[in-house]
């Protein structure tokens, strides 16, 4: 039976690991390093207490250091985690970043030396991946989430119904809020407009069912959108590839921000 390494106790400041489920849920727990988890294929859902990001192939998500997370998938996908000494590299804010083609082959080269690697090449290997690890675009926020109240009854409505057509002033009420105090709420507790926490909370949808196998048209109606065009505008503007590019990109293409 293959040991399980404790990635917060290896002795090198940097340890990589990739791994390939067919599903995976696990509940908050913590580390002491900080994390880039980066997805190879597939897609994976990531949260904090207070986030939430769907990471779709080749794009990854900055977890600080003693933060409480989640991750869950209920398709096959294959991740290479990155675990880092927080005295050895300074981690962006958390969020969701892509990951240029030079950064994917290095992962998992650097995976590859497992836990103890103290050879010259090996410390040449992840110096250069520090370096391009440093050069990562600044992360993407995600979908911010609500912690109690009756903004979380509202945003729940929604996290159970993506697709809903219910304008905010039809919603509002069944959360016990007016409109009013709900617009307020989602700009000052979540930092986000209802229209743009609405549209993220479905492009994240849109990622997890694409990276089901679903097509483009199928997930663009199954998320809201009352046309194709629309949503693929959408996907593009959040994510710099159109829907179809990014599920059927080859590994060796650079992601576009």
């Amino acid at each position: 039976m293959k040991t399980r390494i404790d990635p917060d106790q290896t002795p090198m400041p940097l340890f990589a690991l990739k791994e390939r489920y067919a599903h995976i849920h696990v509940p908050f727990h913590r580390h002491r390093r900080a994390q880039l988890i980066h997805v190879n294929d597939g897609t994976l859902t990531v949260a904090t207490r207070d986030r939430r990001w769907v990471i779709p192939p080749q794009r990854g998500v900055w977890i600080a250091p003693g933060v409480d997370h989640r991750i869950a998938s209920s398709m096959p996908f294959t991740l290479t985690t990155c675990y880092i000494e927080p005295d050895r590299f300074d981690v962006p804010a958390q969020g969701i970043v892509a990951v240029d083609a030079l950064t994917h082959a290095l992962l998992p080269e650097v995976a590859d030396l497992g836990a103890n690697w103290n050879t010259p090449d090996a410390e040449r290997l992840v110096a250069v991946l520090f370096d391009r690890l440093a050069m990562l675009p600044t992360p993407g926020c995600g979908l911010p989430l609500a912690s109690d109240g009756p903004l979380k009854r509202l945003t729940d409505i929604l996290l159970n119904d993506p697709a809903s057509q219910e304008s905010l002033s039809a919603l509002a009420p069944r959360a016990g809020l007016s409109e009013r105090t709900a617009t307020r709420y989602f700009l000052t507790r979540l930092g986000i407009s209802f229209g743009a926490w609405r549209r993220q909370l479905r492009l994240q949808t849109a990622l997890a069912q694409l990276g089901a196998g679903a097509t483009v048209t199928v997930v663009a109606f199954d998320v809201g959108y009352r046309d194709v065009s629309s949503f693929i505008t959408a996907f593009r503007a959040e994510y710099g590839s159109s829907p179809g590019r990014m599920f059927r990109r080859k590994l060796s293409d650079n992601v576009k921000g």
